[in-house]
């Protein structure tokens, strides 16, 4: 008998924990377990072809909002293929309206509410062992008898994690992938828009044993391993054990990322963090709003003076990698109210600022108000918001496109210096952002795929309606930019000609391909430098000249390492 452990991820480079940790849990039965992991840019169709093909006796899906819809066709067409076939269906998709789902898929055998491991192992030995047992006897089910009725049996207790087994004991599927990892279950806090908050029971694994399995994805070099504790450093004296442990035992090649509350780090923390190797952890940091009644009204505890002062000490120190989270459309936050949460977030300077949109999630509290709040949203996942009591969609269109051009031409980094310029246009970057945005629409340059090239000359023809006077110093930085990132293949058409830099390219450029040599009228390491420009730089009388070293790169943003060489025709190098 063959049992079927399916996921479907988002990406290639994702892996899907949930499967695997289902799977080592039932170890006795392994030998008639298997997984198959796709993703949301196969077709249906395939899918469905290799589902078939391997002629499973027993079918489970792992339901998350990026594969949901997939999952829901899979199995209505699954049946009709194989409609023998038991399918049964978990993840946190399911778990808060398993009823609802039964009945509008009446061809499912049912759910397994909640955390799947002793739920999975005893669908395993029904499945394997005669069925000598009931359905009704396994706690944590909601399933479909043969005479159409739902049965709900009774709750499961949660596992300890010392239970769960280490599911990467072979990494051979897990090549060019991200690994994920977890330490502990459950959060301590209260946000009314997450399904973790609804999970008092918080546990830990033993750091005996985190330890041992991070050592196996030190020795084994895993180029990252994704933490998915929900709040990672809610316990001070966990969190610093493994930091320092993962310092102490650093291979150099390793980066290891973590969901904390910023405000919540001590200076201990701090100072262990940012005695780190630059790029051995990336911490993302949930910010949501910057607004005191928003975050009054979805229960979150933050104290953002001190989350501020946490993240600019941690730039300071310059050894981690920073990812700050934006969330619009929760209640209370109007436009103005969340351009100014953008702005307060955009001003502390991550690497990267991610601007999401509220899902108003089943099972969550916010869910439950969804109707006080006036939140219109997706009737299907990922059931983001539309309209609030606060926001119109027309607003919601607007930030859309403040998104947009936030991924394009920051979170990218690929524009960096150009960016720090274009800031002063505007007293917010939100309304920087959004004219941009406003731009691509205006001529029809949304839903394209540009090369940097591209968006570059796209940009430039922005400059020349916002800010003409310094188009010169925008090519500049453009170029910059473009060699900051990649010694460029073809040159911009606004470049200069490098020819009568000959001399000095033999000069300074030995590494060949590894390195670039470029001249500017403006000063680069004034724009560089300076976190914040209170006025644009002077062009100089002489250029100066930068050498770009791409065997140097910043292993926080993956930027060349750049030297000024040659300054108004005095050598400084």
């Amino acid at each position: 008998m063959k049992i079927l452990l399916t996921a479907v991820n988002a990406k290639y480079i994702h892996s899907n924990l949930a499967v695997y940790s289902l799977k080592a849990y039932a170890e006795e039965y392994q030998e008639h377990i298997q997984t198959a992991e796709y993703t949301i840019n196969h077709r249906i169709e395939f899918i469905l072809q290799e589902i078939y093909k391997q002629k499973p006796d027993v079918l489970c899906f792992s339901c998350y909002i990026w594969n949901f819809r997939y999952v829901q066709e899979l199995i209505v067409e699954i049946k009709k293929l194989l409609p023998g076939i038991p399918v049964w269906v978990g993840g946190p998709e399911v778990t808060y309206e398993p009823e609802s789902f039964l009945i509008h898929y009446p061809m499912a055998a049912g759910v397994m509410i909640g955390e799947g491991e002793a739920t999975f192992r005893d669908l395993c030995k029904y499945y394997l062992e005669g069925k000598n047992q009931s359905l009704t006897q396994i706690p944590g089910l909601i399933f479909r008898t043969a005479q159409g009725e739902l049965v709900r049996t009774l709750e499961r207790e949660v596992l300890s994690m010392d239970e769960i087994p280490f599911c990467y004991k072979c990494l051979d599927d897990f090549k060019n992938r991200i690994i994920y990892y977890e330490t502990s279950r459950g959060c301590p806090f209260s946000c009314s828009y997450c399904l973790s908050s609804i999970d008092k029971k918080l546990r830990f694994r033993s750091l005996n044993l985190v330890k041992q399995e991070l050592q196996f994805f030190l020795d084994h070099q895993v180029p990252q391993v994704k933490f998915v504790d929900r709040t990672f450093n809610c316990n001070h004296e966990h969190a610093m054990e493994i930091w320092r442990y993962l310092k102490e035992h650093d291979n150099g090649i390793t980066n290891f990322h973590f969901e904390i509350s910023a405000d919540l780090l001590t200076d201990g923390e701090i100072a262990l963090i940012a005695s780190m190797r630059p790029g051995l952890i990336q911490l993302e940091i949930g910010v949501q709003s910057a607004n005191t009644d928003a975050i009054e009204e979805i229960h979150r505890t933050m104290n953002l003076p001190r989350l501020k002062q946490v993240v600019s000490c941690l730039k300071q120190a310059g050894t981690v990698h920073q990812h700050l989270d934006l969330i619009a459309g929760l209640p209370k936050e109007d436009f103005t109210a969340f351009a100014e949460s953008f702005q307060e977030v955009y001003g502390m300077k991550p690497e990267q600022l991610q601007l999401g949109f509220l899902k108003v999630l089943k099972g969550s509290y916010l869910y439950e108000c969804r109707k006080e709040y006036g939140l219109l949203y997706q009737e299907h996942p990922p059931y983001e918001v539309m309209a609030t009591n606060w926001l119109s969609y027309e607003e919601i269109l607007k930030i859309k496109l403040v998104e947009e051009m936030l991924e394009v031409y920051y979170n990218s980094g690929q524009y960096e210096m150009t960016m720090k310029v274009l800031e002063l246009t505007e007293d917010n970057p939100f309304m920087m952002f959004l004219h941009l945005g406003e731009f691509y629409e205006r001529y029809g340059l949304r839903a394209m795929s540009h090369s940097r090239i591209r968006r570059c000359e796209i940009l430039l023809n922005y400059i020349e309606e916002k800010d003409p006077e310094h188009h010169k110093l925008y090519q500049e930085t453009l170029t910059f930019d473009l060699y900051y990132r990649e010694n460029m293949k073809s040159r911009p058409k606004w470049a200069p000609d490098l020819s009568e830099y000959k001399e000095l390219y033999r000069q300074y450029c030995k590494k060949g391909k590894l390195t670039h040599l470029e001249p500017f009228w403006y000063d680069m390491e004034m724009i560089q430098n300076k976190k914040t420009l209170t006025e644009y730089p002077n062009k100089k009388k002489e250029k100066s000249f930068y050498l770009f070293s791409y065997e140097q790169r910043s292993p926080l943003t993956g930027q060349a390492g750049v030297q000024l060489v040659s300054d108004g025709g005095k050598h400084v190098r």
